[in-house]
């Protein structure tokens, strides 16, 4: 498998929808992140560095294994 080749899209249900991207290899780190406010989407991509993608916050996340909504702060 290609690991350029994964995809996902994640759409934001409510304001301040954390993303973090995380690092491959011995030790996992933080390597990204991007705050996205109610309506917006982001298109991230798997790749040499990228093994993880952390959702914080209510968000509908559509993948190629299939689609998955995150809960939000209570």
């Amino acid at each position: 498998m290609n690991i350029n080749s994964d995809y996902i899209v994640i759409k934001a249900l409510e304001d301040g929808v954390n993303v973090i991207g995380l690092t491959r290899g011995a030790d996992t780190r933080f390597h990204h992140s991007e705050k996205l406010d109610k309506g917006e989407v982001l298109i991230a991509q798997f790749t040499e560095h990228t093994s993880a993608i952390k959702v914080r916050g209510k968000a509908y996340i559509q993948t190629r294994h299939g689609e998955i909504e995150s809960e939000g702060k209570k």
